[in-house]
């Protein structure tokens, strides 16, 4: 199966898991990772608001979680089409580079394909802070 396709089945059947009772946003983001495994997850709000996270941030937490450290690719799906926040790109930047593909899916079908630095150029990530000696 296409890996892209793939994402997007696996961020489609996490956006149905979504405890979303606030916004009443379903959303679903799926990951394939640098060893080529999958994985995935949904948005999960809280009356605080604060205690709310994103589907990415689900997905790549489940990954680090299993020893993971790079993901390669992400699929963020919502009804709409919506972008990730900037705190899901800021924490995607920890764990990617510049070349993340990031697809965007709707339900009629419709992605927009992108890379990491044209989503979020000038990113904060581990690299920005190194310095040679």
């Amino acid at each position: 199966m296409d890996q892209n396709l793939k994402l997007r089945e696996l961020a489609i059947k996490a956006s149905k898991h979504s405890h979303s009772p606030y916004s009443k946003a379903k959303v679903g983001s799926a990951i394939l990772t640098d060893s080529e495994n999958y994985f995935y997850g949904c948005n999960v709000e809280n009356s605080s608001f604060g205690g709310t996270v994103c589907a990415e941030r689900v997905a790549i937490w489940k990954a680090i979680s299993e020893g993971e450290q790079k993901i390669k690719k992400v699929y963020i799906y919502t009804k709409q089409g919506w972008p990730p926040c900037g705190l899901c790109r800021q924490v995607m930047s920890e764990f990617s580079d510049e070349n993340l593909e990031v697809i965007i899916g709707d339900d009629k079908g419709n992605e927009t394909v992108m890379k990491f630095k044209d989503l979020m150029p000038l990113a904060f990530n581990p690299n920005t802070y190194h310095t040679k000696e």
